[in-house]
């Protein structure tokens, strides 16, 4: 919910409250991510939506709209510990494009971080620039030296290749 709420409402409504909101949004019909499971069990999470659905993101100075093409963004990625370092957040981001494209996106867009250096998990929680690399994503701008803007056209059909073993598209 950080992006989707503001920086008050937020800290407001951290733990239960930011729950409780993507609970009422989820009730209400919206879809709000995938899901990647293992033998039933959810492994990740990646939040994708149109790109205004992200008040948060639209006043981000470094992540700042690059052209006026109308885009679908992944704003956060989630993999269980077990999970990491198996090739579940690229899956995520298929099934991410495949569920934007589905809905009529033709762009897809991610603010990865890029730092230099290995960082501990929780810093990366918008994803990686290599896992975007390796879903397809090109850098499209740089809103910062560590923040790259990572693009992925889209048509009608797209489909990951080969398929998305970890993906629930529903």
């Amino acid at each position: 919910m950080y992006w989707r709420r503001s920086a008050a409402e937020h800290r407001r409504g951290k733990g239960r409250g930011n729950r409780e909101a993507l609970r009422r949004l989820v009730a209400a019909g919206k879809v709000p991510g995938v899901l990647a499971y293992a033998g039933g069990t959810p492994i990740g999470w990646c939040a994708v939506a149109p790109r205004e659905s992200y008040p948060r993101l639209e006043r981000a100075r470094v992540l700042k709209r690059i052209d006026d093409h109308p885009v679908w963004s992944v704003v956060c990625l989630f993999v269980a510990k077990s999970h990491r370092r198996h090739g579940v957040s690229v899956a995520l981001l298929e099934g991410a494009a495949a569920f934007a494209a589905s809905r009529g996106a033709r762009l897809l867009e991610g603010y990865p971080v890029e730092p230099g250096r290995p960082l501990p998990d929780p810093f990366v929680w918008t994803g990686t620039a290599a896992a975007f690399r390796a879903a397809r994503f090109t850098e499209a701008a740089r809103g910062a030296p560590t923040r790259p803007i990572m693009r992925l056209a889209l048509t009608p059909d797209w489909s990951p290749p080969g398929g998305a073993s970890y993906i629930s598209r529903q």
